[in-house]
């Protein structure tokens, strides 16, 4: 598989890569959270779907991977085969996903949202997904907002800061991170420093 600039292939990469590490960042943030079933939706080239198989092998039960592309799911297979993970062609907006694939302890999505056009769906199959009790970990890139063009080839559009945090009013509880580099922190504390990315872990309630 061809490195392209937006496609994430550690071995490929210089070990120092801004792209790479901030993306290893956010799956070592999400190890804490990683236990039953998980579901890394959208999973690129796999990578981050071993790296929580194998830092919480004891506490998971399973990880689903899924991504758009055929190649990147070929890849994955070959590169990042684990016994606990299963990596499949699927499409993050088929309405389909939810009675297929049942639900999870853990959904993680990294850098997704900016890419789809069809948000609505999107982010109903996360909450379906989502077992009662269940945690999702989102993050996506800040920008001029829903609609609005973006100089990344790549990306539909980049939500504002309020935009981003609006999409998750149905969740029992919700803590916001910022990103800039590795650096992953929560919202206090963080005034006069600019964050590009943000990160939302969402608890669904039990009795949704």
């Amino acid at each position: 598989m061809k490195y392209t600039g937006e496609r994430v292939i550690p071995e490929l990469m210089k070990q120092m890569n801004g792209l790479l590490l901030e993306h290893l960042a956010r799956y070592h943030f999400s190890i804490h959270y990683a236990k039953g079933r998980i579901l890394d939706f959208a999973c690129g080239s796999g990578f981050g779907s071993n790296i929580m198989a194998v830092a919480a092998k004891k506490a998971i039960a399973e990880v689903i991977a899924v991504d758009i592309d055929p190649e990147a799911i070929a890849y994955a297979k070959g590169k990042y085969y684990h016994p606990l993970i299963s990596f499949q062609v699927e499409n993050c907006v088929d309405p389909s996903l939810p009675e297929r694939f049942g639900q999870f302890d853990l959904i993680v999505s990294f850098e997704t949202l900016e890419h789809v056009d069809n948000e609505e769906i999107f982010m109903r199959n996360i909450y379906q997904m989502l077992k009662p009790g269940g945690t999702a970990v989102i993050s996506t890139p800040f920008g001029q907002g829903r609609g609005m063009p973006t100089s990344e080839p790549f990306h539909v559009h980049q939500l504002t800061e309020g935009e981003f945090q609006n999409l998750f009013t149905l969740y029992e509880e919700v803590q916001f991170y910022y990103q800039k580099g590795v650096l992953i922190e929560p919202a206090p504390g963080r005034e006069g420093r600019h964050y590009p990315i943000g990160i939302a872990v969402c608890k669904k309630g039990t009795k949704a």
